[in-house]
């Protein structure tokens, strides 16, 4: 969509001026999966739907920014499609922090992470893998493959199933 008045936001709440021929056509944004009528069917169908429209819109991103292989956008998209090829992690329902990727067993906050770690890029094929709400690092591999490996490492095997958290009211 055209910036009106060519204002536009920069990181950290910044505003810039733009001049129109500074501004790079932008691909329309991603068709969404309805994760509400998906929750209805049941806690399977909203976890895939929530993973699906993940990568959707990190795709998008990637593609309106111009960025490119080596990118943190691409970093992130490269460890969340890590994650989804594993079916451990893609049993789960993903939710995210600053680019950080988390799991849970309930599809609604609060999330019921029990013990799964998270992970994120830091940058230049970087990948932090840390327990949740802590700063205790289990590791700093240096690829996608690895963090997710790293991840389904510390997932407790007796992990119950996905469930749908009732609305709070």
């Amino acid at each position: 969509m055209p910036d009106p008045g060519g204002l536009q936001r920069e990181g950290r709440g910044r505003l810039s001026v733009m001049r129109s021929d500074d501004q790079k056509s932008v691909p329309p944004k991603p068709v969404l999966l309805d994760e509400a009528a998906a929750r209805a069917v049941g806690p399977e169908a909203a976890v895939e739907a929530n993973w699906q429209n993940s990568i959707r819109t990190s795709e998008w991103r990637e593609q309106a920014d111009g960025d490119g292989p080596g990118s943190p956008a691409d970093d992130r998209l490269r460890l969340l499609r890590a994650a989804y090829a594993e079916p451990r992690l893609r049993r789960l329902y993903l939710w995210n922090s600053h680019h950080t990727l988390c799991f849970s067993r309930s599809t609604r906050w609060p999330w019921a992470h029990e013990g799964i770690p998270f992970t994120d890029p830091l940058g230049d094929g970087v990948y932090r893998v840390r327990r949740p709400y802590s700063l205790d690092v289990l590791g700093t591999p240096t690829s996608p493959e690895e963090a997710v490996a790293l991840v389904v490492a510390h997932v407790p095997p007796d992990l119950g199933p996905v469930f749908n958290r009732p609305e709070r009211g």
